[in-house]
């Protein structure tokens, strides 16, 4: 009895790691509200989102991860300023959420649904080198930035005015952050290919 419950433990294991693609795809679920929104573009819009908010979460991890561990001269600028980072990023998080929600959808910001889904490379965890956080930091906003600008066009396309209008809010947010971060390179002429 024992083996057939550890059988049956390892099969389940086995397909929860099995990749997305192997596994069937739930409709989304949709509560109902009174907006307006044609339901179909609810959902496109909402998958959409759901996206964004999976590279969202994964770069405010990759904040925290570069706020923890950085080292360096410039330790204590570098260590604040990625704090920094991540609290503006928690606010573009709630943002995307919320609209997921707003528009009847489920917000999916779990760490095993981001892990499948962002768009933004893996951070790597052996650094500690400011300049090298500096660099792996301004990748990802670089990234994350170009994400939502891509963003911006599909909620235009699908003429829903207000998620074009949180991820344009999110996106100028990101630029700003992109240019505090990048500005650390920015000032080593051999950084900008001029050395």
């Amino acid at each position: 009895m024992a083996h057939k419950t550890a059988a049956r433990t390892h099969a389940s294991r086995a397909i929860a790691r099995a990749p997305s693609s192997d596994r069937a795809v739930a409709a989304p679920r949709l509560f109902r509200t009174k907006n307006d929104i044609p339901e179909a573009t609810r959902v496109q819009v909402i998958g959409l989102l759901n996206q964004r908010l999976a590279d969202a979460i994964d770069l405010q991890t990759q904040c925290k991860q570069a706020h923890w561990n950085v080292k360096g001269p410039s330790f204590i600028a570098l260590h604040e300023l990625f704090d920094d980072v991540d609290e503006a990023v928690e606010g573009y998080i709630d943002l995307i959420a919320e609209r997921v929600v707003q528009l009847g959808g489920v917000a999916e910001g779990t760490a095993r649904v981001v892990a499948e889904r962002s768009a933004l490379d893996v951070y790597p965890l052996v650094l500690s080198n400011g300049l090298d956080h500096v660099d792996a930091l301004s990748n990802a906003l670089a990234t994350f930035g170009r994400t939502v600008r891509l963003g911006i066009e599909e909620m235009d396309e699908l003429s829903d005015a207000d998620s074009a209008d949180i991820l344009t809010e999110v996106s100028r947010g990101v630029d700003k952050y992109l240019w505090f971060v990048e500005a650390h390179q920015q000032s080593d002429p051999a950084a900008n290919g001029r050395g």
